[in-house]
């Protein structure tokens, strides 16, 4: 019985999450899916795979290059264009070189971007249905 809730309990962990460490760089794109936690350095495209991968740039991590994923905290510097498709938080040593492009966004006193910002507009809008016949006539007033 312990053993079985112990595998559910993993089941339902869906997040792997990776570390690159600190003195570490990769060289080239990378994609991920789960969770990321960048110490280190990347040189070239962070990538995220599914709707629910996050990515966590420390204050010792620097990205040169652009960064596509759908969740974010970042705390580090970022030489590159960011776009962030749910939940962007921008931690107080946060520094963006290059464009932002967000959903929601959490900044913290003292992050910086330079660079322009803009929200990006909800991906699916919702279609209001037909006007009925009856109401296309025109009614006196």
């Amino acid at each position: 019985m312990l053993n079985r809730k112990r595998h559910d309990r993993r089941a339902s962990d869906s997040h792997e999450t990776s570390l690159i460490a600190r003195g570490t760089v990769i060289r080239g794109d990378l994609r991920f899916s789960g969770a990321l936690h960048l110490d280190g350095r990347i040189e070239g495209t962070v990538l995220a795979e599914g709707d629910d991968a996050m990515f966590t740039l420390s204050e010792h991590g620097e990205v040169h290059g652009e960064i596509r994923v759908p969740h974010a905290v970042i705390n580090g510097h970022v030489t590159g264009d960011v776009q962030v498709s749910a939940r962007l938080e921008l931690a107080p040593n946060a520094r963006i070189d290059g464009d932002l492009r967000y959903h929601t966004l959490e900044m913290a006193a003292g992050a910086q971007v330079n660079g322009r910002i803009s929200r990006q507009a909800e991906e699916s809008q919702r279609e209001l249905p037909a006007p009925a016949a009856e109401l296309d006539e025109a009614v006196p007033a």
